[in-house]
């Protein structure tokens, strides 16, 4: 099959063997619960440039990277029950095992979903990573009640990103809590309360007074994805008393005994966590997928256009990951189909 992959960890994206086409054997046979997918669509993440740097590789064993995907199911393991063959799919994949830059792929039919049905394999590839974080941050991690009434509030910054713009929507369309969203830019600003943001607040200001002015109360609820030292003072003035905090990016090690007399939960948010570790309910990602895809086709959510960078080519992906490496993307970049020749 033809893949993209690396044999040396580490070189800088515009070395030309930083990425390579590659022909490697197919998959085995699906055994388990695993399902074997045709790949038609992948988009790229910031976890797939830090892999890059981390994950070790060599000519007689190329690593192959690549996390959200989207295809059409091959063939499936003597134990899976959710998926026949020609089955269309979209998952985010998992650390610890072969991914998705390649013409095919074994994944667990347990962190699968069936496609939208409204969307293209490249549009829908676009989605799960950043749909499952928004997910399970909200509802598994924040533990906020999908029936919650009017009267309580949840700030999210950084609102314009992936996983914020499904977090609004989400959080908008499921439950009765008032969304603060944060944006530094006109554009930005409009951008998240087209996705439905009652309140924005700039994010380059201090948080605290502009929550108060709201005149909504203190947030119960907060997500972050930028989380440096000044935001996290910020936010342990503007949160509510028990109030749950929520993060997924890597920060500096901040002070939490600023929360402490006011008793705050913080959740960190890892999608890969369920696959890798195999925890026992790893089958709610197959779950949260499916109901996301159901709200897609609705129209209850809304599929922000992709960045389109061709087939899925070595060259691409290259320029994809030093796309992402230098802080330029916008929207989600996603590459469809394998149509050159490999080396």
């Amino acid at each position: 099959m033809k893949a993209v992959g690396y044999t040396e960890r580490g070189l800088p994206i515009e070395h030309p063997q930083a990425l390579l086409d590659l022909v490697l054997p197919d998959p085995g046979p699906p055994l388990g619960r695993d399902l074997l997918v045709r790949v038609h669509a992948v988009s790229v993440n910031p976890r797939d440039a830090k892999s890059r740097a981390v994950f070790e590789a060599s000519p007689a064993k190329p690593m192959v990277l690549g996390y959200d995907a989207s295809g059409v199911v091959e063939a499936v393991g003597p134990e899976c029950s959710l998926f026949r063959p020609g089955d269309a799919v979209w998952y985010a994949g998992v650390l610890d095992r072969p991914g998705s830059n390649a013409e095919l792929q074994l994944v667990d039919e347990r962190i699968v979903g069936q496609k939208p049905r409204s969307l293209g394999h490249a549009e829908a590839a676009a989605l799960p990573l950043t749909t499952l974080t928004a997910w399970e941050m909200l509802f598994d991690r924040l533990a906020i009640p999908q029936d919650r009434a009017p009267g309580e509030s949840l700030l999210i910054l950084g609102g314009a990103g992936g996983v914020p713009s499904i977090a609004i929507q989400l959080a908008r369309a499921l439950t009765g809590l008032t969304i603060i969203a944060t944006a530094s830019r006109p554009e930005s600003a409009d951008w998240v309360r087209a996705r439905g943001a009652h309140h924005v607040i700039d994010h380059s200001q201090p948080l605290a007074a502009q929550v108060k002015a709201l005149g909504i109360g203190a947030p119960r609820y907060v997500f972050s994805t930028h989380t440096d030292a000044g935001a996290w003072a910020e936010i342990a003035k503007l949160i509510a008393p028990q109030g749950r905090f929520g993060l997924i990016d890597d920060p500096e090690p901040f002070d939490l005994r600023l929360v402490k007399f006011k008793s705050v939960s913080i959740h960190w948010e890892a999608m890969f966590t369920r696959p890798m570790f195999r925890t026992a309910d790893m089958q709610r990602q197959h779950v949260i997928l499916s109901e996301c895809a159901a709200l897609l086709d609705c129209g209850v959510l809304t599929a922000p256009p992709p960045t389109h960078y061709g087939a899925i080519t070595a060259t691409n992906l290259r320029r994809a990951h030093a796309t992402i490496e230098a802080g330029r993307v916008v929207g989600k970049i996603v590459l469809a189909g394998f149509q050159s020749t490999p080396a």
